[in-house]
């Protein structure tokens, strides 16, 4: 198993990669998307009425110079990007909504993806929702008030449209008062997902890279009038069961399957762990499940994080394990600090599963 760091846009620098070397990390995911920034902090609070940001199409943060510039400034900092995570949702809209721009975008979509794989990268994580990671507040629910992030359904107008113009929680186009995305049904959703698969797996095989899906967040079966596609633990199988490929693998975030409402985390670590199904894994801890958790420190949650990466050790894991997110400290370096302590107690975790198995 290696230790890595998730860098968002606006993180990638060189004093970042340092960071993520000097706290015993090996690897970095990184994200390309620009839906956090420096002034909203990581896990932005979002409801009907606040979103991400604008997303923007074709940047040129996608192209293999890119790409290969960064990698190359990671390997001079002694990491290796293993993944990128997420596509801009102006870049896919009309794939998940069935547009009539979806075929141009799919092709992009394939290019980005040969890019990575140029680059040496060798998984790009993928979120397949309508509305994305949204409805969380940003308050003082972990250990001695620190700041974290956090979801109440009973406290957001969980069945509020989603504006036309608006998809995975980013505005992409014009948003028309009183406009709203069309009806989307279940069987529409995997429809979609299945014809999005069919034309990426082939290039992403090609490429040597692996399609990771990440679960819903919050993993509610239906948000914003919109349906979810894994919100259950079981349903990741039927995912798995759609395209016998080896690109077609899983990004499992413990958190959100922890947070789901059904089933049993470590069971599922079993389940696809020795499917050898997991490209790479959030560990980050929560308490309490759908419709109502907080996101914790590692070491307060209702997760036993020893027994989870025992889990994946056992089934040789060989993938990245990285803190997605995590309390922010009360320091000059809120997040800085948070991420080292998540990332020292996975490294002691990991060294003394060495020594079980010494």
């Amino acid at each position: 198993m290696k230790l890595g760091l998730g860098l968002y846009k606006h993180m990638l620098t060189r004093d970042n990669f340092k960071f993520a070397k000097q706290v015993g990390c090996t690897h970095l995911i990184v994200h390309l998307a620009d839906y956090y920034s420096q002034e909203k902090g990581v896990v932005t609070a979002t409801d009907e009425t606040s979103n991400y940001g604008s997303s923007t199409i074709a940047d040129p943060i996608w192209s293999l110079e890119s790409m290969q510039g960064l990698q190359a400034m990671a390997r001079e900092e002694g990491l290796e990007i293993f993944g990128i995570e997420n596509f801009s949702p102006a870049d896919w809209y009309d794939v998940l909504l069935d547009g009539p721009k979806k075929y141009e975008q799919v092709e992009a979509l394939k290019q980005i993806i040969r890019n990575a794989g140029k680059a040496g990268i060798q998984s790009f994580g993928y979120n397949f929702s309508f509305a994305g990671v949204w409805g969380h507040q940003r308050r003082t629910v972990a250990r001695g008030g620190a700041v974290s992030a956090c979801f109440n359904a009973h406290e957001l107008a969980i069945d509020s449209p989603i504006p036309d113009g608006e998809i995975w929680n980013m505005t992409y186009g014009e948003v028309t008062a009183g406009k709203f995305i069309d009806e989307i049904k279940v069987d529409m959703l995997w429809e979609r997902l299945s014809w999005f698969l069919a034309e990426m797996l082939p290039v992403a095989e090609e490429a040597g890279v692996e399609l990771a899906l990440h679960p819903d967040d919050p993993p509610m079966e239906s948000l914003r009038g919109t349906p979810r596609l894994v919100y259950q633990p079981h349903i990741y199988q039927q995912v798995i069961d759609l395209f016998d490929s080896p690109s077609n693998k899983l990004e499992f975030c413990m958190g959100s399957v922890q947070e789901m409402s059904e089933g049993n985390l470590y069971d599922a670590l079993e389940r696809y762990a020795s499917q050898g199904k997991i490209s790479y894994a959030h560990v980050r801890n929560v308490k309490g499940k759908v419709p109502v958790y907080d996101e914790v420190f590692i070491d307060e949650g209702d997760i036993d994080m020893f027994e989870a990466l025992r889990i994946l050790k056992k089934h040789d894991f060989q993938g990245v394990l990285i803190p997605d997110h995590t309390p922010e400290l009360l320091c000059d370096a809120s997040w800085h600090a948070g991420m080292a302590y998540a990332l020292g107690y996975i490294r002691a975790i990991l060294q003394s599963l060495e020594k079980e198995n010494q």
